[in-house]
């Protein structure tokens, strides 16, 4: 009996071993979930998934192994938790108004054999307060260096600074603090010179943090620098010539506006009819002793700065000349040194026409005289023929007789 009762175990074993072989396989259950990142305040979702689940009871925890949701239960009684969806396959949780406290690793637990877990970790991000800005100086001066400071309080985490000055980024240095709660505080100070051209020109504290959004302070620079002078010739248009009368005017523009502008006349006294306008020079009746620099000084508390001016006198014209214009930008009331002097052409052109004139006439008269004189010449006979009667006497009395026709001369005049 023991061995026919054996027996019979091992056959019925067989067989269950041999239907199991053929029965359908049955994948295993596999429970899954994501990382979450939500900003303070906002809502986060929290989706406990399982594949080819078997009736398995599916509940999430809180980082406290708190039951949050058992199937579609809530037994916790924090109102923040929601159920968004429900199904064999899926456990879907939103969490309103997160606050840090709320951070940490949640589990979605599946009642299985053997019980399976994911974790879903839930990370805050806290946005920095506006961004403080401060500058050592109120008001710098052109030449000095100034240092500015930018802060950011309570990120998570901690937040990154950037400066920008117009459109030139500068470099700064930040000390990062971390205070209560994993929060952190960045202090960023940047130094640099300044300019007269950065007054005015906004300084931007920009805040790079990945739960906020064009997040600056700005602040503008106040630059203090010393005068620009520039001497504008109001009078004359053109050249200064002896007689004529001189109107300077002198424009200083400066941070402070200029408190003094005075004329003076360099190595020299200024003529004593010279007349100072605030800040125009007005002199009459110029003669060349008045040639030399004249200079326009401009100063406020920064500093002082001038402008010169040449001024060269001509000679009064003995004609109206021409109106000319002294070139662009020149404070020399000289045409230039060395310039070459205006030659009349119409005169050189007259004198030529005239000599070309003379020699013309002169020609002329010279060639009606040759043709009028062409071939006359005067033969001077035998002396004796003049007081003859007749032409034999004449023959007869001439010296020599026919003896010395050959020793007549001829004179070609």
């Amino acid at each position: 009996m023991a061995i026919t009762g054996s027996g019979s175990l091992a056959i019925s074993l067989s067989v269950f071993v041999i239907s199991a072989a053929f029965l359908p396989k049955v994948e295993g259950q596999n429970l899954a979930t994501d990382n979450v990142t939500v900003i303070e305040g906002e809502s986060a979702t929290i989706s406990c998934r399982v594949k080819n689940n078997d009736d398995s009871v599916i509940q999430l925890l809180n980082p406290n192994r708190q039951t949050i949701y058992f199937r579609d239960l809530r037994p916790l009684k924090d109102s923040r938790f929601q159920l968004v969806n429900f199904s064999e396959n899926e456990l879907r949780v939103s969490l309103s108004n997160v606050s840090l406290s709320d951070e940490g690793r949640y589990v979605c637990q599946l009642y299985s054999d053997p019980p399976q877990e994911a974790y879903a970790d839930i990370t805050v991000l806290v946005p920095p307060g506006s961004p403080i800005i401060e500058s050592r100086d109120d008001v710098v001066s052109e030449g000095n260096e100034t240092e500015l400071t930018c802060t950011a309080i309570g990120s998570k985490p901690a937040a990154s600074v950037r400066w920008m000055k117009g459109e030139e980024e500068l470099t700064g240095e930040a000390t990062v603090e971390e205070t209560y709660d994993r929060m952190f505080t960045v202090t960023s100070r940047v130094r640099f010179s300044v300019t007269k051209d950065d007054d005015g020109v906004p300084v931007d504290c920009i805040i790079d943090h990945p739960a906020a959004k064009d997040l600056l302070a700005q602040r503008h620079l106040e630059v203090m620098y010393k005068p620009e002078v520039k001497i504008v010739v109001t009078y004359p248009e053109g050249l200064t010539r002896e007689g004529d009368n001189l109107d300077l005017s002198c424009i200083a523009e400066g941070k402070p506006h200029p408190n003094q502008i005075n004329w003076l006349r360099v190595d020299e006294d200024v003529p004593p009819h010279a007349v100072v306008t605030g800040s125009d020079l007005y002199i009459e009746n110029l003669n060349k002793s008045y040639n030399g620099t004249y200079r326009c000084v401009a100063s406020n508390s920064i500093g002082e700065a001038y402008d010169d001016y040449i001024l060269y006198v001509y000679d009064a014209p003995t004609t109206s000349p021409t109106p000319t214009t002294n070139p662009v930008n020149t404070q020399d009331s000289r045409a230039g040194e060395g310039a070459p002097q205006k030659i009349d052409h119409a005169v050189i052109g007259g004198v030529v026409a005239v000599v070309m004139f003379a020699i013309l006439c002169a020609l002329i008269v010279l060639g009606r005289y040759f043709a009028r004189h062409k071939g006359t010449y005067f033969t001077h006979e035998a002396k004796g023929a003049d007081d003859a009667a007749d032409a034999d006497t004449a023959i007869i009395n001439a010296e020599g007789g026919h003896n010395n026709t050959d020793e007549k001369k001829e004179y070609y005049i």
